[in-house]
C-alpha cells in the first residue's frame, strides 16, 4: 500500500523538487511540434504541473499555459518559478477535477505524474477539457539501470525507500500505452541526463516520494549508503544519472 495519498505525497520534498529533479530534453518541444502540432498560439493544460519543471519549457516556447496542481506547496513553488511569464495561469485542481473549461485546450501534458492519476476518471476529464482533434502527451524521465552506479542507486532506493516497490508497480501498470486504452497513442524516447556532486545527488535522492526523509530513523543509514556510492563510483567529483525520456501521445477525439 502507498504511504500517502499521491497529491500530498511531495509536500516535505518541495525544497529538493525544485533544486534537483532533471528536466526534459529541448527536443521534447520538437516532438510535440512535429507529431502534435504545437505552435507559439497553442494552449496547454498541464496537469499535475507541481513546480513548473516542465511548464517552463512550453512557456519558452510562447504557449499560454495553464498549470493543474493540487498540491499546494508545490503550486505555490511553481507560481514562484514561473512568475516571470505573464502567459502562465496557476490552476488548483487535479487530473479528475480540472476546473477547467470546457473544449478550451489544444494540448493536455502531463510530465512525470500521470501513473499517480484515476485514469477512469482523468480520461474523460482531458475529453471534456480538449478542443476536436486535441492531444493529449505523458511524459516521464524513466532511470537507467545499466551501469555500475545506477544498479547500486537502484539497490539503496530498493532497500531504503519507504513503498518503492509499490510507486514501482504503479508505474508499469499505468504507462503511457496502456493510460490511454482503449485508444491508442505513439511513442518517442530521448536521452536525459544529469551530472550530480554528491549535495546534488542526496537533493535528487530525497526529492522522491518513497525516500526516508531527515528526522526518519532511516534517513541516516540511507544517506551514508549514497555517500558510499558517491565514493566509489565518482568521476571528477561527479557521478550521471542517465534516463530515457518517453513521450507518449495520441488524440483523444
Amino acid at each position: 500500500m502507498l504511504k500517502a495519498e499521491p497529491t500530498e505525497r511531495f509536500s516535505s520534498r518541495v525544497e529538493h523538487y525544485v533544486r534537483f529533479r532533471p528536466s526534459y530534453p529541448p527536443e521534447t518541444i520538437a516532438v510535440l511540434r512535429d507529431e502534435c502540432g504545437l505552435t507559439a498560439d497553442s494552449t496547454v493544460a498541464d496537469i499535475a504541473s507541481g513546480t513548473g519543471i516542465f511548464t517552463r519549457l512550453l512557456l519558452q516556447n510562447g504557449n499560454r499555459v495553464f498549470g493543474v496542481e493540487p498540491n499546494d506547496k508545490m503550486r505555490r513553488a511553481g507560481e514562484e518559478y514561473l512568475a516571470s511569464f505573464p502567459k502562465f495561469e496557476s490552476i488548483f485542481g487535479t487530473a479528475e477535477a480540472t476546473t477547467l473549461p470546457d473544449h478550451s485546450f489544444d494540448l493536455i501534458t502531463c510530465a512525470q505524474a500521470a501513473h499517480w492519476f484515476k485514469q477512469e476518471e482523468a480520461m474523460p476529464e482531458f475529453q471534456r477539457i480538449l478542443k476536436p482533434g486535441g492531444y493529449l502527451v505523458l511524459i516521464w524521465n524513466d532511470r537507467h539501470t545499466g551501469s555500475a552506479f545506477a544498479e547500486k542507486y537502484e539497490d539503496l532506493v530498493v532497500e531504503y525507500g519507504t513503498d518503492y516497490s509499490e510507486v514501482q508497480r504503479l508505474g508499469r501498470a499505468i504507462d503511457g500505452t496502456e493510460f490511454f486504452a482503449p485508444l491508442t497513442c505513439e511513442k518517442r524516447t530521448l536521452f536525459n541526463y544529469q551530472d550530480l556532486d554528491y549535495e546534488a545527488l542526496e537533493g535528487r535522492l530525497l526529492s522522491s516520494s518513497y525516500a526516508p526523509q531527515p528526522g526518519e530513523p532511516a534517513c541516516v543509514p540511507m544517506l551514508a549508503e549514497l555517500r558510499r556510492i558517491f565514493d566509489a563510483h565518482q568521476r571528477g567529483g561527479q557521478v550521471r544519472m542517465e534516463y530515457d525520456t518517453n513521450i507518449y501521445f495520441g488524440r483523444l477525439g
